[in-house]
């Protein structure tokens, strides 16, 4: 594709011109208001009502501006987080680390075990998954990292917290199998008490997600762009030890999302998180929007 083809796509979609620009750091000069009703717009294709917020969407953007605790920055980094969840649940319910980095040139390749999980302290989704170290591509998965790195979620959705988590690099023990990864259960609480479940389920070639109360019956909505499952009904008793955690981790928030991963029986903690997908959910139908926006009192 030209870099003509290129520019005339952008031309015909301002949008994506907000995105880009959003994303290169162009547009770090605007104040986060303004830039957040932009970026808003942008993503969303709707104006941001921050004087009314009535979508979850919403609400999440509200929380960016005046929601602002200085100890989300610990809560938000991989590696920090880690003391956090030691005081609070306690340390058997955190994957074993294998080594913390503070630069690339720090990883020595060798002396990884044939499986494990490497992930930057400050990003999302920016996963190194290795089932064989051996047949480990070392020179693409250092690319990776090197870009991870310089990288931050605060410039593009400006998720302040990122803002002063310091770049490192994680290695974990990896705790699924050859034909998937493990289920992971996030659990979204809203002013401090589990209101809904999300259940991830991954192979190599599906990811589909489904949304459930805390009686554990699916919620007639999902989001847009991956399927259900088709599960129902899940087994409540499998996961009430998870909200009892996310409660316990949740106190004193608005809003926090509180993930978990679910192994051969045992619970192990994987994140906290205050803005789901920067607050740029598409659900479907749209109507969901409003339903989890009222789960959350901003009062």
């Amino acid at each position: 594709m030209s870099k003509f083809t290129v520019l005339k796509k952008i031309y015909k979609s301002p949008k994506k011109i907000i995105r880009i620009l959003g994303t290169k750091k162009i547009l770090d000069w605007i104040p986060d208001k303004q830039y957040l009703q932009l970026i808003y717009w942008g993503e969303t294709d709707k104006i941001l009502n921050l004087k009314n917020p009535i979508t979850f969407n919403e609400k999440l953007q509200w929380l960016k501006l005046y929601d602002r605790k200085p100890e989300y920055s610990k809560y938000v980094d991989k590696y920090e987080v880690r003391s956090y969840i030691k005081e609070t649940i306690g340390e058997k319910y955190l994957i074993p680390l294998i080594s913390v980095y503070n630069k690339i040139e720090d990883i020595d390749w060798n002396l990884l075990p044939e499986k494990f999980v490497m992930k930057c302290t400050h990003g999302s989704h920016n996963n190194i998954i290795c089932l064989d170290k051996f047949s480990l591509d070392i020179k693409r998965s250092t690319l990776l990292l090197k870009k991870w790195m310089g990288n931050s979620l605060f410039w593009f959705g400006r998720e302040w917290p990122y803002k002063n988590v310091v770049p490192r690099i994680i290695c974990e023990e990896y705790l699924g199998d050859l034909e998937g990864y493990p289920d992971d259960y996030k659990i979204m609480c809203f002013n401090g008490e589990p209101k809904v479940i999300q259940i991830h389920k991954k192979t190599v070639n599906q990811h589909t997600i489904d949304f459930y109360d805390t009686q554990g019956k699916i919620l007639p909505f999902r989001k847009c762009r991956f399927k259900n499952s088709g599960v129902q009904v899940i087994n409540i008793s499998d996961i009430c030890v998870m909200l009892d955690l996310a409660r316990l981790l949740s106190v004193g928030t608005k809003y926090m999302r509180t993930d978990f991963y679910l192994v051969k029986g045992k619970i192990y903690f994987g994140e906290l998180t205050f803005f789901d997908s920067s607050g740029f959910i598409e659900f479907e139908p749209e109507e969901s929007n409003v339903f989890l926006g009222k789960l959350m009192n901003l009062n």
